[in-house]
């Protein structure tokens, strides 16, 4: 990781927030600053201003989290969740999403469309029919550009084996990862 100076220069050279450069994901990313801000403009986007529904979000980025095995990915959105207002249990519901009875129509089918995505590299039609029913053509693309962001995420955070920032504990709310297969 890069000391926190040296990432909030870098980041100020490509037009990436302060607030970003200090997160132990960028100060791993900001090694190669041109792809770092072409990455910080799609979250951008897609966390501040797209037109997803952010708890929908936030589901897909949590089954990510979890189906991957990315412990920052699950743990830094744990918290953006709460922030947001996402209900604790619909967070630990996305575990075993198809067995949690707090879940709609909406969610089981952005949540099929994410594992689907993550299995086979696409969502499947039956699936595409079921998203289509509840979110309009622009949504559905965002809904894949979404899965496929935080798709490369997970693997980025694994692969550059980026550290927990200060302060976090993994696998909230009870420490359990994919690993452990927590029973619901």
């Amino acid at each position: 990781m890069l000391d926190i100076d040296e990432a909030r220069a870098r980041a100020a050279e490509v037009g990436v927030p302060e607030m970003m450069a200090d997160l132990n994901v960028f100060r791993v990313l900001l090694h190669d600053p041109a792809s770092t801000a072409a990455i910080n403009g799609l979250l951008h986007r897609l966390l501040w201003k797209g037109d997803l529904d952010q708890r929908l979000r936030e589901l897909v980025i949590m089954r990510i989290g979890w189906v991957s095995g990315a412990v920052y990915e699950w743990t830094q959105h744990w918290h953006v969740a709460l922030a947001l207002g996402v209900d604790e249990a619909d967070l630990v519901g996305v575990r075993d999403w198809e067995a949690y009875d707090g879940f709609g129509p909406v969610e089981r089918a952005v949540l099929a469309a994410t594992d689907e995505t993550l299995a086979h590299g696409a969502i499947g039609d039956a699936t595409w029919a079921t998203c289509a029913e509840h979110l309009d053509e622009a949504l559905l693309v965002e809904l894949v550009v979404a899965i496929g962001n935080w798709g490369l995420f997970a693997r980025l955070l694994k692969s550059l084996d980026v550290p927990l920032d200060d302060g976090m504990e993994p696998w909230p709310p009870d420490g359990c990862g994919p690993e452990e297969r927590v029973e619901q």
